[in-house]
């Protein structure tokens, strides 16, 4: 991790919503999700803020870090329609040699959807990689 990634870093990243990311279409095993409303799912809702977290910090990681999402308490606060563009923003608020918090707020063209923070644990790439291989034994 470089000096550069610190508290008060920002970030901001737009994402058009596909049909695809819809209610419907969040676990085809589940019949009840089918019936509900084709609007973004709460659990695509969290992933992309995820990534636009990720992306906030991708150029202040090591070569051999990885980012694992350990937290999350987010609103999910007002429906978005397919074909709407969600701007998410996020904030480093701490940042250590192995953890990191954001401050997330994420808005459609007509409401603020989801505010709230996301935690991240800063890990070594090569010892996670051999410890998932471990348990795949």
């Amino acid at each position: 991790m470089s000096e550069s990634l610190a508290a008060g870093l920002t970030h901001r990243m737009e994402y058009t919503v596909p049909p695809e990311r819809t209610v419907p279409h969040i676990l085809p095993e589940a019949p009840g999700f089918a019936e509900m409303p084709d609007v973004l799912a709460t659990g695509y809702m969290v992933a992309i803020i995820e990534w636009a977290c990720v992306e906030s910090i991708k150029d202040h990681l090591g070569e051999d870090d990885l980012t694992l999402g350990t937290h999350v308490d987010l609103s999910h606060q007002a429906p978005t329609v397919p074909g709407s563009t969600v701007t998410i923003d996020v904030t480093v608020t701490h940042a250590d040699h192995r953890s990191l918090e954001f401050a997330v707020e994420a808005r459609d063209e007509h409401a603020v959807i989801s505010v709230g923070t996301h935690k991240r644990g800063i890990v070594s790439r090569t010892r996670f990689d051999e410890r998932i291989a471990a348990q795949a034994h």
